[in-house]
């Protein structure tokens, strides 16, 4: 019981800490995160004979590389479409007016038409005041400047943090370990090697997957002609950290484009062929070999982790979201078990206990086997 209350007074301090230190713990917390998710390539690195500030130079190399290239080539296609969607949009007015809405009304009985004009005027108006705002922007960021400074500090401190935090992982973890006390020891490595499973699976895992099915979008949509195939492309692969959210999406702002540019039936079934391309080489290539077997997060999950995080605690709490909520699913697995081969689960009088003893011995077994799976 005594060693209880020292673990909730532990995680009081935590959390309080965090609360308070809010806007300042931000560059950590992301440099934390970055080093979480560079250290693979760092180890690998060093298997290659590298010692480990080189390693970790090599990191940020083939990082920036990466980058620079990214923006080199990314920016000006971007800008390119963003200056056509602008150019586009009175033409795109017309067609729903013209076209869209009398199909509409004649299915559905609901008329577009009023809809459309107070959106007309609504980005008419906007665009007016534009101006208005973009000055009221920089007279506020000339009178606050000190906090715009801060903030650009946070930024600039983001790949600093990170590279020391990277360069000293492992004996930063080993410290860590050190800390824990011996008689929690066992349990503490196990749950943390699932934590580190449900982190990388989602973490690494995902934004892999997330950046080629992005890739895949914008290139097939691009290759069938289609306009602002690359921002939908990667809209789509964006939104892909829901599972199935990003295919929808896409797929309905490509099919209203399609309809638009082509109005003819082979552009609608270029983009279901483009997007039916993604899922399969998501469901056979992707999730298999970026993902594998390890457990996910839920999607309602990561939804719900990311607004609560950043309702409490701002963008550090967003931050902190999925990596918390990672741990709190491994102990609720945990729990879950404990409490299955528990007393109070197990009632002698039950009928259907040895199935239920079944079922909880398979989940415990597999645990048992990820650990030793797991472990070196």
């Amino acid at each position: 019981m005594r060693n209880s209350w020292w673990g909730v007074l532990f995680l009081v301090v935590i959390g309080g800490s965090i609360y308070l230190l809010d806007s300042v713990l931000m560059p950590f917390i992301a440099g934390m995160i970055l080093a979480y998710l560079a250290d693979p390539l760092a180890n690998r690195f060093q298997r290659w004979g590298m010692n480990r500030p080189l390693a970790v130079s090599s990191v940020f190399l083939v990082l920036l590389i990466i980058l620079v290239v990214s923006l080199l080539i990314l920016i000006p296609l971007v800008v390119q479409q963003l200056k056509q969607l602008g150019e586009a949009i009175p033409s795109i007015f017309n067609w729903v007016e013209n076209i869209l809405a009398p199909q509409v009304q004649e299915w559905t009985g609901y008329d577009l038409t009023a809809e459309l004009t107070n959106a007309r005027e609504t980005l008419a108006e906007n665009w007016r005041d534009a101006g208005g705002y973009l000055a009221q922007a920089l007279g506020q960021i000339g009178r606050s400047g000190m906090a715009f400074a801060s903030w650009v500090t946070y930024v600039a401190l983001i790949p600093v943090v990170t590279f020391y935090l990277l360069l000293d992982w492992n004996r930063l973890l080993d410290n860590i370990a050190n800390l824990i006390p011996r008689q929690w020891a066992d349990d503490t490595f196990r749950l943390a090697r699932r934590c580190d499973d449900v982190l990388s699976s989602f973490l690494r895992g995902q934004l892999l997957v997330m950046l080629c099915l992005g890739i895949i979008y914008a290139v097939g949509l691009t290759l069938m002609g289609l306009n602002f195939g690359l921002l939908i492309g990667f809209v789509s692969g964006l939104v892909s950290i829901v599972p199935f959210l990003g295919f929808i999406v896409g797929l309905v702002i490509a099919l209203v484009v399609a309809l638009f540019q082509y109005a003819t039936w082979w552009a609608v079934v270029g983009v279901i062929l483009v997007f039916s391309i993604g899922q399969m080489a998501e469901s056979v290539v992707l999730q298999p070999k970026l993902l594998g077997d390890k457990i996910g997060l839920h999607p309602v999950a990561v939804i719900f982790a990311v607004l609560a995080g950043g309702k409490l605690f701002g963008l550090t709490g967003v931050l902190l979201a999925l990596p918390v909520a990672a741990v709190i699913l491994v102990l609720l697995k945990e729990v879950k078990v404990r409490y299955q081969h528990s007393e109070l689960y197990d009632d002698k009088n039950t009928d259907d206990q040895p199935k239920i003893i079944e079922v909880s011995s398979s989940y415990h077994d597999e645990l048992s086997r990820d650990d030793k799976r797991e472990s070196p």
